[in-house]
C-alpha cells in the first residue's frame, strides 16, 4: 500500500500537509482557511471525508488558523499536545481534541502517526513522522537547529517536508530588523538552505524518492536558489518546491526509489495575506 503526500500550503502565510493511504489520511496543521482547504483538495480530487485527524505541530497562526472550523465542520480529532492547546488558546470541542507525546505512536487506521520534540520558538513543537506498512513520510518544518531527533527521523524517510526557510545571504542584507534576523537564525527559528541541504546530503536514505523543501521565505529566500542547490546532490530524489500560494501535485510514495505525480497543481497563483512574523 503507498502513501500520497501533498503540500496544501507552506510559508509563513499557512501550512498543511496531507499524507493519506488508499482509506484514511491525516492533515499535519491546519493553517489555511477550511475553505481554501476545501478547495485545494477538491482541484487535487482529494476527498475531505477520508481525512480522519488533525495533527496540531505548534500553536503558531500560520499553523492554526483553519483548525477550528474544519475541525468542527468535518467533526475531526484534533491531536495537540496540552501545553499546545492551552498556550495557543485554542478553542475545540472537548470530544473532539486528543493528546499526543513522544512515548508512544498514534494509530489512525492504517496510518501511525510518532511525534518528536524540535526546537522552535513555540511553547511545545513537535516534527512528525507518518507510517504505513514500511513506507515512512516525515514532516520536519519550523526547525531552529538540526538535531539528533531530526536526523535519525530524516534517514527512516521514503518522502519528506524538510524545511528550507532562508537564504543566508539574503537574510543579512535584507531588510529586516536585526533582533528578527537573530531570532530566525538563532537556533529557535528555522532552517536554512544550507543547515536543510547538510541534512539532507548527510542523512538522506538511499530510498528516499521525494523531498519537498518547505516554508521558504517569500523576502529571504528564492525557490529558484534552493531547488538548484538541492539539485546537484539530489542522486535521484526528486527535489519539489512546496509553494506558499497554491498546492503542490500529489505524490505517490511506495517502497521502490522513484513514484510520479498523480495530479497537477493548479496554475493560478494565490496570493494569501501574511500572518506570521517570519517570511
Amino acid at each position: 500500500m503507498a502513501l500520497s503526500i501533498t503540500s496544501l500550503n507552506s510559508g509563513s502565510n499557512g501550512n498543511c500537509y496531507y499524507i493519506g493511504n488508499e482509506s484514511e489520511a491525516i492533515l499535519v496543521d491546519a493553517g489555511i482557511t477550511c475553505r481554501e482547504t476545501e478547495k485545494r483538495m477538491h482541484l487535487l480530487g482529494l476527498d475531505l471525508r477520508q481525512v480522519k485527524a488533525i495533527f496540531v505541530s505548534h500553536e503558531h497562526i500560520d499553523h492554526v488558523k483553519g483548525l477550528q472550523s474544519l475541525s468542527e465542520k468535518y467533526m475531526l480529532p484534533v491531536y495537540v499536545t496540552d501545553t499546545t492547546f492551552v498556550r495557543g488558546g485554542l478553542r475545540l470541542r472537548p470530544e473532539l481534541t486528543r493528546n499526543f507525546s513522544s512515548t508512544a505512536p498514534v494509530h489512525v487506521g492504517g496510518l501511525s502517526i510518532s511525534a518528536f520534540p524540535k526546537y522552535h520558538d513555540a511553547a511545545d513543537p513537535h516534527s512528525f513522522i507518518i507510517s504505513c506498512n514500511g513506507i515512512t513520510v516525515g514532516v520536519f518544518t519550523d526547525i531552529g537547529a538540526p538535531c539528533e531527533r531530526l536526523t535519525r527521523h530524516f534517514s527512516q524517510c521514503h518522502a519528506a517536508f524538510l524545511e528550507a526557510n532562508y537564504d543566508e545571504s539574503l537574510l543579512e542584507n535584507g531588510r529586516y530588523p536585526y533582533f528578527l534576523k537573530n531570532r530566525i537564525r538563532g537556533g529557535n527559528g528555522h532552517l536554512s538552505n544550507k543547515q536543510a541541504l547538510d541534512v539532507f546530503t548527510k542523512h538522506r536514505p538511499t530510498f528516499m524518492s521525494h523531498l519537498l523543501l518547505s516554508h521558504l521565505s517569500k523576502d529571504n529566500n528564492c525557490p529558484i536558489l534552493a531547488r538548484d542547490l538541492f539539485q546537484g546532490h539530489a542522486n535521484g530524489t526528486e527535489i519539489i518546491i512546496a509553494s506558499r500560494f497554491e498546492q503542490t501535485p500529489v505524490y505517490t510514495i511506495t517502497a521502490g526509489f522513484h513514484s510520479a505525480p498523480l495530479a497537477s497543481s493548479i496554475t493560478r497563483v494565490l496570493r494569501p495575506t501574511q500572518l506570521s512574523l517570519f517570511q
